[in-house]
């Protein structure tokens, strides 16, 4: 009881003291109080608040970055603070958590402990809150640690904001002159590569060069070049180009901007929409060589130079009016894949799709333009069996060996065509199996003796057509051409062959249907 009235005692003094202090001397005491209390702990101290400056009305985006941060950390440390607040906003696919006020949350960096406590204070006569962060770290390593434990916290943010916000898939209003060219709805693709029908090694190496050029931010400033990478993706309809770009998109995390050139009225709108896209994103031309016609441009000038010099300037000036009242041209869409205005934002990937890859003018293909080259033909053994364990659930079968005979001999099937046969008979594998080698025998006899190199560009003799991802320009297609025609003269030889190994093929299947039937 005698500490307790010495307690209060002093209380009182405090108190009589602080009315009769004047309020300069208080606060040289409380600063006094702070140096000694400063100096004598083993730790420093360093606030961060929600808003900048006085007025409270620029976003601190330190704040939002640590808020991130703590949302991306191991939730085992996040575990250790008793009290957190859970939310999920509509832009978000992940359930976030807030540290509660006055409540602190402990991290480690390079073998040193640090904290941060959320600090929470209602401001007199208002509503309002004033929010702040305070790290706490070890006051002999501040130095070291500070900057690089700051550009870890950043770093970590963006990564965890940008794998966790929904995506967005946009297609341009046919107003790209204005504020906003462009409208968004939910990006909820499910393709990813795992599910994809390629090759392995077609697979790695797309997925290899996707995560080099999301790492490639030093690199691409360190050779000067605008960071940005193109990828022309060729094939037969329902060789899969669409399910690749959401792959892509899935993998990356990026927004998709699907551009329509018929919707776009002249070069003029096509750069304002080029601007109104963000970073991390990719920008997608489907159908290239159909979407407008690019090669009148190159054809007309071709013209131009068998005629007179006065019809050549008249004609000139005819279509230089109707490129600026016009559309899109050539040179409009070039400059917005390799030009001056293509640099306007970073870490962006430009594709071009077609079903005819001669019929794209070269000078959009180049390197430096479309970087990679993707052909999808049909689907070899590796790919086929993805599908069957994707729609099927199964890992082996009996007819694999007779699917695997089909494909070698020129019967096989894009993704779509086998992709629907098993949709319609997921509920039984068997019958789903027989109708695919049915389907490729029907291929292997309308193909002939013939087989045609437009359905699948890269089947060579009696090898299983594969995807290719070619690194270059089209300087090289000729020469590969060459080659698949050379190799094709023998493929009229192999007829007989084809024909033996059908019959063989349905006294197979025929075997094997009467066995289950037993």
């Amino acid at each position: 009881m005698e500490i307790l009235s010495q307690m209060w005692s002093l209380l009182g003094l405090l108190t009589v003291l602080q009315n009769v202090l004047p309020s300069q001397l208080l606060s040289l005491l409380q600063s006094f109080y702070e140096f000694l209390q400063d100096l004598l702990s083993p730790y420093s101290y360093f606030e961060i608040p929600e808003f900048n400056g006085y007025c409270g009305v620029d976003l601190n985006e330190l704040y939002r970055h640590v808020h991130l941060y703590l949302n991306s950390v191991n939730h085992t440390a996040a575990a250790r603070c008793r009290c957190l607040t859970l939310s999920r906003s509509r832009s978000s696919n992940r359930i976030s958590f807030t540290v509660a006020p006055n409540h602190t949350v402990h991290d480690t960096f390079n073998g040193h402990q640090l904290s941060w406590t959320h600090h929470v204070e209602t401001v007199q006569e208002s509503l309002e809150e004033k929010r702040s962060f305070t790290l706490q770290l070890p006051k002999r390593h501040r130095q070291t640690l500070l900057s690089a434990y700051l550009n870890h916290v950043t770093s970590r943010a963006g990564e965890f904001e940008r794998v966790s916000r929904e995506r967005r898939l946009f297609t341009n209003n046919g107003n790209g002159s204005f504020e906003s060219g462009w409208v968004s709805v939910p990006f909820r693709h499910p393709s990813t590569f795992d599910t994809l029908a390629l090759e392995p090694e077609l697979k790695k190496q797309i997925k290899d060069d996707l995560t080099a050029f999301a790492n490639g931010r030093e690199f691409y400033h360190q050779v000067g070049r605008a960071w940005k990478r193109g990828y022309l993706l060729y094939g037969q309809p329902g060789s899969g180009k669409s399910s690749l770009i959401a792959a892509m998109a899935n993998y990356l995390c990026y927004d998709v901007y699907d551009l329509e050139l018929t919707k776009v009225s002249d070069n003029s709108e096509l750069r304002a929409l080029l601007i109104q896209t963000t970073n991390r994103s990719i920008i997608v031309i489907e159908d290239i060589d159909c979407s407008v016609d690019l090669t009148a441009d190159r054809t007309m000038k071709k013209a131009l130079m068998g005629k007179s010099k006065t019809a050549k300037s008249k004609t000139s000036s005819l279509e230089c009016s109707g490129e600026e009242n016009g559309r899109v041209t050539l040179s409009g869409l070039l400059n917005f894949t390799d030009g001056l205005w293509s640099c306007c934002g970073e870490e962006r990937i430009i594709v071009f799709t077609t079903n005819h890859r001669d019929n794209v003018d070269p000078a959009l293909v180049r390197c430096g333009r479309m970087d990679v080259h993707v052909n999808l033909g049909t689907c070899g053994m590796h790919a086929f069996k993805d599908l069957v364990r994707n729609y099927l659930g199964l890992d082996s079968h009996v007819l694999f060996d007779a699917v695997e005979g089909c494909i070698r001999s020129g019967g096989s099937l894009t993704p779509a065509q086998i992709g629907e046969i098993l949709l319609r008979n997921r509920g039984n594998a068997d019958t789903a199996m027989r109708e695919v080698v049915s389907a490729m025998q029907t291929r292997m006899l309308a193909a002939g003796g013939h087989w045609d190199q437009t359905d699948n560009e890269d089947t060579v003799g009696m090898r299983s057509p594969e995807s290719v991802l070619m690194m270059g320009s089209p300087e090289n297609w000729e020469s590969l051409n060459g080659k698949k025609k050379k190799d094709n003269v023998n493929g009229s030889s192999n007829l007989e062959k084809r024909v033996k190994f059908l019959v063989r093929l349905r006294s197979l299947t025929k075997s094997d249907s009467g066995r289950r039937c037993a």
